[in-house]
């Protein structure tokens, strides 16, 4: 797979990501659904702690993926939901770690919402992968 970014301004790399990206050569596509910061019986962790529910929404993300046998450097697009856009932002450096090391720095839409699904997150992450 090639990906090819789309970059007409310059000011979205500083925030970890490309305005868009070309995809040339996949053959499999995986749509994730929203990853949480929840534990393997869906119970929600790390109330009212940004910083460990992006992490663990991360983690999450990695098993999704890894089960598909991809990874983020797989990721073609991300699709961002919090309740504190400032809070979030402020952590977003976990975002740009794992991708970074990956090598890839998907598009991707941040929205700030007044609630999730399941009460106590604050954050969640949804991500299509190709390979």
């Amino acid at each position: 797979m090639n990906r090819t970014p789309v970059n007409p301004w310059p000011w979205s790399l500083a925030y970890g990501y490309n305005q868009a990206e070309v995809i040339e050569g996949a053959t499999r596509q995986l749509i994730c659904a929203g990853q949480t910061a929840v534990d393997g019986t869906g119970a929600p962790q790390h109330d009212g702690d940004m910083r460990a529910q992006i992490a663990l929404a991360l983690d999450n993300l990695q098993a999704v993926l890894a089960g598909a046998g991809m990874g983020l450097g797989d990721v073609v697009r991300l699709g961002v939901y919090t309740t504190d856009v400032d809070e979030a932002l402020k952590n977003f450096d976990l975002l740009g770690s794992r991708f970074g090391a990956a090598g890839v720095a998907p598009p991707m839409t941040l929205l700030g919402m007044a609630r999730l699904a399941i009460p106590g997150l604050m954050f969640e992450i949804e991500a299509t992968a190709a390979a």
